[in-house]
């Protein structure tokens, strides 16, 4: 079975991350204009400060988890790029009754993952504070930096897969178009990352988002999978779950990270799913996942 911090670099290495939208709000209204939109509290934030969040329709499912970074002048949106099209559409839908400019401008920068031991200590004396600079976690950190002043980082390359393995180790959820619109927050775990406010007020889908916690009508959760498939694995391949002598299917694959045929998956599960249930890629009896635990607590 694999070891999860073969994963972690031995020192600061660099991942270019290519697959990064960055959307820009401005204007004098953004910041209450996103408040309006999105789960996390905006307003909150003081410039320089960053926290996850989603966007949701009226019926309280996600259309995207992003990252928020707050500027002086303005508000930054990270997504995967293949959901640019469809969030910029959604956030501009009411825009035209405030005063904010919604745009994208993922040419104007570079994203880049930097992990490893020892990378809190060389950020120290790394690449300066004109860099948007985010800690995921000790020794893990997302950088931004504008294409007008290139940033020259002199370190080890990973591949960018190997950071979306280690989003999935830190229980991160990152998805695209095959889980929109299908879950509220709190399956993504949201409400453990800080991503979701329950006092800042109204936003879209807020009053189901609401009842899910107040009620305790959340059923899913986001669970972290570790095992082996001869196989490729992706997002639409199907999990099974084994429950007495049989396997019935269970879950929606998030994200996956493979070598060889060593895999992760993040996965949407049943919120009760025990720790000791084991799963299997859909009638292949040479794959095995069991559950990693979780590096946070859940409600």
């Amino acid at each position: 079975m694999m070891n999860e911090r073969l994963l972690f670099p031995s020192e600061p290495s660099v991942y270019h991350l290519d697959d990064i939208t960055v959307i820009r709000l401005e204007g004098p209204d953004a910041v209450k204009y996103l408040n309006g939109q999105v789960t996390c509290d905006v307003m909150a934030l003081t410039p320089g400060q960053s926290i996850l969040g989603a966007h949701c329709t009226p019926k309280g499912k996600v259309l995207a988890v992003f990252r928020l970074f707050r500027r002086e002048q303005d508000l930054l949106l990270i997504y995967k790029k293949e959901l640019t099209e469809i969030q910029l559409a959604e956030l501009k839908k009411y825009a035209v009754f405030s005063k904010v400019t919604i745009t994208d401008v993922s040419d104007q920068f570079d994203v880049f993952g930097i992990a490893g031991t020892g990378t809190d200590a060389w950020l120290a004396t790394g690449p300066g504070a004109d860099n948007i600079q985010c800690q995921i976690n000790p020794d893990r950190w997302l950088i931004l930096s504008e294409k007008q002043q290139p940033l020259e980082l002199k370190l080890p390359e990973c591949p960018a897969t190997d950071w979306r393995g280690l989003d999935i180790l830190d229980g991160l959820p990152q998805f695209g178009k095959n889980a929109q619109a299908e879950f509220i927050p709190q399956a993504f775990n949201l409400q453990a990352l800080h991503g979701i406010s329950f006092t800042k007020g109204c936003y879209t889908g807020q009053e189901i988002v609401a009842r899910a916690k107040y009620r305790g009508t959340n059923n899913r959760a986001l669970f972290i999978l570790k095992g082996t498939s001869g196989q490729p694995v992706n997002t639409n391949t199907v999990i099974e779950r084994q429950i007495g002598e049989q396997w019935r299917v269970s879950g929606t694959i998030l994200d996956v990270w493979q070598k060889q045929d060593q895999v992760l998956l993040s996965i949407i599960l049943a919120s009760d799913t025990q720790p000791d249930s084991r799963f299997r890629v859909e009638n292949d009896q040479g794959t095995t996942f069991t559950l990693v635990p979780l590096p946070y607590t859940l409600e």
